[in-house]
């Protein structure tokens, strides 16, 4: 084949590659597809019917321990609050400052007052309204439970008080452990246990003023 008449063949094709690519004109007769790419793709709506899977479900179920980019969370003690043993750990397991503190007491403010109310001592809303008053949290076994223990109570649940998984996570559920502790010293709290430099600001009871 000459020059010539190559030069001529890829011009040919080219013009029909052209012609067949051109198809934003509106017509009648069914679309000629040279190539049909993803035209023909078989794609479900969500929560229809499939003839391709014998379950005849488009949504397919996940393969058995299949775990989301980001969510392996290998970390027990952080994610689930015990050891290595699976028992409860003593203490929040990382450092805790007065971030953290200020956190959890904003966060307990939200899920945890409607019963227990702002002090722990368990006369929230809802329990005025009818429903079954909790133990204080400053009471003494609330005082004995571990840090990893209050943290479970709180990602599963217990007696009456359903999970707050759903709506706490792990960081602000660990900062919840922290205020529950800074409630259940302040009824314990003694002069002595305030720096000295600061004694001074207290105002006396109006009956020692005297």
């Amino acid at each position: 084949m000459s020059t010539r008449q190559t030069l001529g063949l890829a011009i040919v094709v080219a013009a029909a590659a052209l012609v067949a690519g051109c198809r934003g004109e509106k017509s009648a007769d069914p679309p000629f597809h040279l190539i049909g790419d993803m035209q023909w793709q078989a794609h479900r709506l969500p929560q229809s019917q499939s003839e391709f899977f014998p379950d005849h479900r488009s949504n397919r179920v996940p393969d058995p321990h299949t775990i989301a980019v980001g969510h392996l969370k290998e970390d027990d003690a952080y994610y689930r609050g015990v050891d290595a043993l699976g028992k409860p750990i003593a203490r929040v397991p990382f450092e805790v400052t007065s971030k953290t503190i200020d956190r959890g007491h904003d966060r307990f403010n939200i899920y945890c007052t409607p019963c227990h109310d702002k002090t722990g001592s368990g006369n929230g809303m809802a329990v005025q309204r009818g429903f079954v008053k909790p133990p204080a949290l400053f009471a003494e076994h609330a005082q004995t439970l571990t840090d990893g223990e209050v943290f479970n109570i709180i990602s599963h649940g217990q007696n009456n008080m359903p999970s707050y998984a759903a709506q706490v996570p792990e960081e602000d559920r660990w900062a919840i452990v922290t205020w529950v502790r800074v409630l259940q010293q302040s009824q314990a709290a003694k002069v002595d246990d305030i720096p000295a430099s600061e004694r001074g600001k207290i105002e006396a009871p109006e009956s020692e003023a005297k």
